[in-house]
């Protein structure tokens, strides 16, 4: 059967899954009012609770005798380690572009890495049905951006069909006709050339994911480039750089039909599979016939710009609520992330029980702690710091800064402007993009960034779109102030009480209520001045024989703050921590005893 393998690309939110589930549909892969989940693709709860793709994906669609293998990717950057692995495994790929918003920071990343790599694209501009829709204009937009891509001109000669995925239509202008996905098949059918492949050869595959199966082990998706694959099979895994890294045989191969993994009994050159019994093979190693002794060439990964510790919780609630505390069971699981996922790195501290993971931001190890904890895990994690590097010419001190796009309400652009420029951004572009709206584009410090999104959703009242982007490296841009207000910290242990709470809520912002635990150190609020203050939220009302009146009994409490686990993440100090458990996060002080930061405090001011 003739195969044809393409990958989907665009920013967050522009319908990449919603246009899978759509081609799946229009294909077949469903019968007949067959139940099937919106967003199929997206199998993760947490890729459903926050509508964002995270891992890639594949799945395949059968057209007119043509097996077409389809990956969606993520669309937020940092998850790009995945779009750069899988781009290796694809020949063509599908641009998809907002018909209102256009060509977004995520798709210049994702786009220039698959126009690097020789991929000839086809664009889709998505969401033409929108009333604000501007299909004509985005189209040229897209062509400019590849241009300043440096695209080739083959690659500048890209179809375009004007589509809405969630309606289930695409055609060759934008007025219709509005009936299937037809053109679209068609045109992978047509622009997409066959898999270029070496069917005679001795089996060679590079893996490209890795997960694993609790029944089956490691295992390890990729495209075969040449040979033929088969159950039982002896094969070797060698690393990028040549050395045997796994010997085995193949105990299961999977092929992609629909949204299943089927098992087969052989594979061939060209086709994407999954493959089972190799315990050590990891990401980038090429598997192949034991004679074979040539390595694929593997695509190499954007490095990590974020990095946060990650230790054993050693607060005096620990391992009330999981049953994976001990630092031997975080390393396991830490390494076995690392493997898995070539955009984060981990490595020891030399600190007992303490881990730093490194990655390409808050997102990225957010998701990685979030998904600890509905394992069961509990741990504590620091604020994220920047990687810095020096320049090896100069011996200057480099920071990693990033490209941030912002569209806002036009009233809103001078908070904007003057809140990233407090944090050492530079405005590089300013224009309108109609409907009293502004697209304000800067280079700021990625370290200014971190804790910014919850006070730019403030500032812009909700309204305000910001997207990010690893820039590059620039010399250092100097001290940047960092939280003004400091924390409400508990000097006692056991239930809160509201009285005690309704006096403490006079001194600034809570982040607990009435009957949770706290212990001494943990923070349950932000002072409203500049420095550290220590409460007590279990001191009661003293009681007298004194008759009161019912209004004296009634105590009404500010609503607390309650954050998310990336915010508390941000907002947190250099000196305190995030307590993660698989019921709740606390914010706490790294070290809990007073004195014992007291005297931390002198020896810093004496430094």
């Amino acid at each position: 059967m003739s195969l044809r393998n393409i990958a989907i690309i665009a920013h967050v939110d522009h319908g990449k899954t919603t246009l899978v589930d759509g081609l799946l549909r229009q294909s077949g892969a469903f019968r007949e009012g067959q139940r099937v989940a919106e967003r199929a693709m997206d199998s993760g709860d947490i890729e459903r609770e926050r509508g964002i793709t995270i891992l890639a994906k594949c799945t395949s669609v059968q057209w007119k005798d043509v097996r077409i293998n389809i990956v969606d990717t993520p669309g937020h950057a940092d998850f790009g380690g995945e779009v750069e692995r899988i781009l290796n495994m694809v020949d063509g790929v599908l641009v998809l572009v907002d018909a209102a918003e256009g060509p977004m920071p995520q798709t210049k990343f994702v786009l220039g890495k698959a126009l690097a790599v020789g991929l000839r694209p086809i664009v889709v501009v998505n969401k033409t049905d929108r009333a604000d829709a501007r299909p004509f204009e985005v189209q040229n937009e897209t062509f400019d951006l590849m241009a300043a891509l440096g695209a080739a001109e083959s690659q500048l000669d890209f179809p375009t069909l004007f589509a809405s995925a969630k309606q289930g239509w695409a055609a060759e202008v934008p007025e219709g006709p509005r009936e299937n996905l037809h053109a679209l098949f068609d045109l992978i059918l047509k622009h997409v050339p066959e898999p270029e492949a070496e069917p005679d050869s001795p089996f060679r595959m590079l893996v490209t994911t890795l997960e694993y199966d609790n029944y089956l082990g490691r295992v390890l998706t990729g495209r075969i480039h040449a040979g033929i694959c088969r159950v039982n099979q002896t094969v070797k895994a060698m690393g990028p750089d040549g050395e045997k890294a796994d010997a085995g045989r193949i105990v299961q191969l999977l092929a992609f039909r629909g949204l299943e993994r089927v098992p087969v009994a052989e594979a061939h050159a060209g086709d994407i599979v999954a493959v089972a019994g190799l315990a050590d093979a990891s990401v980038a190693d090429t598997i192949c016939d034991p004679k074979e002794t040539a390595v694929l060439p593997a695509q190499p990964v954007d490095p990590p710009t974020l990095a946060m510790t990650f230790s054993v919780n050693d607060s005096p609630l620990a391992g009330r609520n999981g049953d994976k505390v001990t630092s031997r069971l975080i390393g396991a699981r830490l390494a076995r992330e690392g493997e898995g996922n070539v955009a984060i790195r981990i490595r020891e501290t030399g600190t007992a029980g303490e881990f730093e993971v490194a990655g390409r931001g808050e997102l990225q190890i957010a998701v990685l702690i979030e998904t600890m904890r509905r394992e069961g895990f509990e741990l504590s994690v620091s604020r994220p710091h920047v990687l810095f590097k020096t320049d090896p010419e100069t011996g200057q001190e480099m920071e990693p800064v990033e490209q941030v796009v912002v569209d806002v309400d036009e009233e809103f652009a001078g908070a904007v402007m003057e809140k990233l420029g407090q944090r050492r951004g530079e405005l590089t572009d300013m224009r309108s993009t109609g409907g009293a709206k502004q697209r304000l584009a800067f280079l700021a410090p990625t370290r200014a960034l971190i804790g910014y999104h919850s006070e730019f959703v403030t500032d812009t009242r909700g309204t305000g779109v910001m997207n990010r982007l690893f820039h590059g490296y620039a010399p250092f841009k100097g001290v940047i102030k960092g939280r003004n207000a400091g924390a409400l910290i508990s000097m006692a242990a056991g239930q809160m009480v509201a009285y005690a709470l309704w006096n403490i809520e006079e001194r600034g912002k809570l982040f607990v209520k009435p009957g949770e635990e706290t212990y001494p150190g943990m923070i349950i609020g932000e002072h409203s001045r500049g420095n550290d203050l220590e409460v007590n939220p279990l001191k009661g009302k003293q009681l007298t024989n004194i008759r009161t009146h019912a209004k004296d009994e009634a105590i009404a409490l500010t609503p607390p703050v309650r954050m998310s686990l990336e915010e508390a993440i941000a907002y947190i100090g250099d000196d305190e921590l995030v307590e993660v458990t698989p019921a709740c996060f606390r914010l706490r002080k790294r070290l809990l005893d007073s004195n014992d930061r007291k005297r931390a405090a002198r020896k810093e001011a004496a430094s």
